[in-house]
């Protein structure tokens, strides 16, 4: 093999005319998600249209549609880089064996059961009784990967592979061009200098990240990633957001998510905010003098934000809240919350809701909420330690009126709604980099750790479990940059950032849960890594939309789609 093009030798594990394979694959996988469609559509519908009822009864194959669409994209994602690198002269043993491999297991799984998660499989019959629409399963490619693309020769020279990579970004090419690499090694660098070596300590302390860090990350135009150079941003859109949130997260997700409530906020003002609100804003976000934070959540409400009960009522130039919200990241120390209120309480539902720009004073662990009208505790987490959670009431804060966001009550939700692709589309982010550390703690205990007479790197059921994490990573990562792309060209991407997050949690679950596996009873003990990083991957299937919600929502955005 050379370092640029697959060779097409005799030996060579990589099977020939692999490309044009993977997208034949991801093709027939596409095709028996879009025949499928029309029996599982039946099963929820009333009249034509879909039935809320009926969905929920029938939740197993709705969210098991969603995972069947979702693997479908992801498939032609991974064999479109694939030809991408071809072309370009790119496309080496590693990165074809990666492709390779990873189709393996998951075409397998179309036709066996996919794992929404540890206790629960769907599978082709869960959607379908067509003989005809599972044989698409059954198509040439999909069985040529199935039967020759994966076996313990491909497993362990992928493991050799990634163990030859030790040390770098990625292990694959990621398809990115030289200004998003650049921003890759930039931050791979500050991260591995600034944050690696001392997470684990603040993990264990339970401290909050500190300022200095939050300064130097501002001072690097984190906080302003993708706001507009007019104000004051970077201006440089989501692949680069990925790319950084990514490598920060890799380091640890408390500094991966430190932007988060930024870009959030920012999203929200962008979106909607009237033009002073921008100008006045924006600067402030991008430059990080202050700190946002999100205040959406209730005590009862979930997922169901539309029933959220926290009062704002005008009095003069202003808005008094009242109520309670809970589950709030880095509230402390935040200088102003995006905060959902209902503003109209003759109404029960998202429509009475809106969203205030509230500006409130800085706090610490001493005092946290300094702030009339506030009061708060905080919640103890597992992981995702550094910013802290909290529960906020408020009784009596007082916000001004033209902090209104968009300056017209009742728009909250749809306005909150707007930012969810690219909340989406960050997540997805902060799970590869989980998974990626996951990845790399799993092989540099398998190298260094002898049993037997040798490293336990030498045991295949060792190398595999690394194997399947480096081919997981690679796929969730371009998954997660085509949602950014698509993002980026100002395309509406809810379904493609749903998709990449739905699945890059789960990835990074089960990447942290197999490296400590290969740890043995020290992965068990706080003292190592790999515990903490078990412990933040937990987190990533259910916040930014659990994982039986985003199911839901990427099915019936398909079922209600179209005939």
């Amino acid at each position: 093999m050379n370092a640029t093009a697959v060779d097409a030798t005799t030996d060579s594990l990589v099977i020939p005319g692999l490309t044009a394979l993977l997208q034949q694959a991801a093709d027939a996988a596409g095709a028996f998600v879009a025949d499928a469609k029309g029996a599982v559509k039946a099963r929820v519908s009333t009249g034509g249209k879909i039935d809320r009822v009926l969905a929920d009864v029938e939740q197993h194959a709705v969210h098991g549609y969603g995972w069947y669409a979702s693997y479908a994209e992801l498939l032609n994602q991974v064999a479109g880089w694939a030809a991408r690198l071809e072309a370009e002269g790119a496309f080496g043993e590693t990165e074809a064996l990666l492709a390779q491999l990873l189709f393996a297991e998951y075409c397998t799984q179309l036709v066996g059961g996919i794992p929404m998660n540890q206790g629960e499989m769907v599978r082709p019959a869960d959607l379908t009784a067509s003989r005809e629409t599972m044989d698409r399963l059954f198509a040439p490619a999909l069985v040529q990967l199935m039967t020759q693309g994966g076996g313990q020769a491909v497993k362990t020279r992928v493991a050799d592979l990634v163990a030859a990579a030790r040390g770098k970004p990625t292990v694959e090419k990621t398809g990115l061009d030289e200004t998003f690499e650049m921003i890759r090694d930039q931050f791979h660098a500050f991260a591995e200098e600034k944050v690696t070596p001392f997470a684990h300590g603040w993990h264990l302390r339970d401290e909050l990240i500190p300022m200095a860090l939050v300064k130097e990350l501002g001072d690097l135009g984190v906080f302003g990633l993708t706001i507009p150079e007019e104000y004051d941003g970077a201006g440089l859109g989501k692949t680069a957001m990925c790319v950084v949130s990514e490598e920060l997260s890799r380091a640890w997700i408390g500094v991966g998510s430190l932007a988060t409530r930024s870009e959030i906020a920012a999203e929200l003002i962008l979106t909607g905010g009237t033009a002073e609100q921008k100008a006045y804003w924006l600067p402030k976000i991008a430059t990080a003098e202050i700190l946002p934070t999100a205040v959406f959540t209730e005590p009862n409400t979930g997922s169901d934000l539309g029933s959220l009960r926290t009062r704002a009522v005008r009095d003069g130039d202003r808005y008094v809240v009242t109520g309670n919200k809970t589950w709030i990241t880095h509230a402390a120390r935040a200088d102003v919350m995006t905060l959902l209120v209902r503003t109209n309480p003759d109404t029960t539902d998202y429509r009475g809701l809106s969203m205030l720009l509230a500006p409130k004073l800085r706090g610490d662990e001493a005092q946290p909420f300094p702030t009339e009208g506030m009061s708060g505790g905080e919640i103890g987490v597992i992981g995702y330690r550094g910013m802290k959670e909290y529960e906020i009431g408020f009784d009596g804060f007082a916000v001004p009126a033209a902090n209104l966001l968009g300056g017209v009550e009742g728009q909250g939700f749809k306005q909150l709604m707007a930012t969810f692709e690219s909340a989406r589309i960050q997540t997805a982010a902060r799970a590869v980099g989980v998974a990626q550390r996951a990845l790399e703690l799993g092989l540099a205990y398998a190298l260094d750790r002898k049993q037997f007479g040798g490293p336990i790197f030498g045991f295949p059921r060792v190398a595999n479990k690394l194997a399947m994490m480096a081919c997981e990573v690679m796929a969730v990562r371009q998954l997660t940059y085509f949602a950014a792309r698509q993002k980026d060209e100002g395309k509406r991407c809810d379904l493609e950032a749903g998709m990449a997050k739905l699945i890059a949690a789960r990835v990074a679950w089960a990447a942290a849960d197999n490296a400590l596996q290969i740890h043995g009873g020290n992965g068990f003990a706080m003292e190592y890594e790999i515990s903490r990083v078990l412990a933040d991957a937990r987190i990533l299937n259910i916040f930014e939309g659990a994982g039986e919600i985003q199911a839901q929502v990427i099915a019936r955005r398909l079922l209600e789609d179209g005939n």
